[in-house]
């Protein structure tokens, strides 16, 4: 059997790339059929419609819609696509955002060939793919986070605490953590939920407090972490 592709990317010249690279025959292993191309975030819903994919190959920088939110409407619209996220983004913002949003795969474009048809190959058969590189930053990160707690916190990682520790949240404290989970700045949740600067910080004070953490981050992963805003 075939796994049907479809690649979204809005430079043409990576899309026939990857189109070569992903249809080449790999005696042993599943084959691999690229069934349509996107430019955009939009486009690739539209397509979604007729060609209906097993896996999305993603670029995140798309125009008029980014791979991020594209990937949450994927998901949203049918969950057993899977999304391999090809980008050269690398900062913890973006992993953390498109992991988020529930994306099975995350490659940078400098990976080869081989190990981009191995990570498509790995997210259809229903496992994770991580670059080597951004799997040993997430692991970094992860160990970081987890030093920087104190014992207390750590106690409080168990089910019944994170669960308390969440639904102690107010609503627009919820609406904060969720924008923070997608990787926006302080900045940008003031502008998309119409607030100053000042209250976004305010709302970020108390998360911590309450979710007992000391940084965003961490409260991003705490939140990911009780599968709080699963897709």
């Amino acid at each position: 059997m075939s796994i049907s592709v479809l690649i979204v990317d809005d430079q043409e010249i990576v899309r026939v790339g990857l189109k070569v690279v992903l249809e080449k025959q790999v005696p042993g292993l599943s084959n691999i059929e690229v069934i349509g191309v996107a430019t955009d975030g939009l486009d690739a819903l539209e397509k979604l419609e007729t060609l209906n994919p097993d896996v999305v190959v993603m670029d995140i920088g798309l125009p008029f819609m980014d791979g991020v939110e594209t990937t949450r409407k994927v998901k949203t619209k049918n969950e057993n696509i899977k999304v391999v996220m090809l980008t050269s983004h690398r900062d913890e913002r973006h992993i953390f955002a498109a992991l988020a949003a529930g994306a099975d795969g995350y490659c940078l474009k400098e990976t080869s060939g081989e190990q981009l048809c191995f990570a498509v190959r790995s997210v259809y058969d229903g496992a994770a793919w991580l670059d080597p590189l951004i799997a040993r930053k997430l692991l970094s990160a992860s160990l970081s986070n987890l030093k920087a707690l104190d014992a207390s916190a750590i106690k409080s990682q168990d089910a019944k605490e994170g669960k308390k520790d969440i639904e102690s949240l107010s609503s627009r404290e919820l609406d904060v953590l969720r924008l923070v989970t997608d990787g926006l700045t302080n900045q940008e949740i003031a502008e998309k939920l119409v607030l100053s600067v000042e209250t976004v910080k305010t709302h970020m004070r108390h998360i911590m407090e309450k979710l007992r953490v000391s940084d965003r981050t961490q409260a991003a992963v705490k939140a990911m972490r009780e599968g709080l805003f699963d897709a």
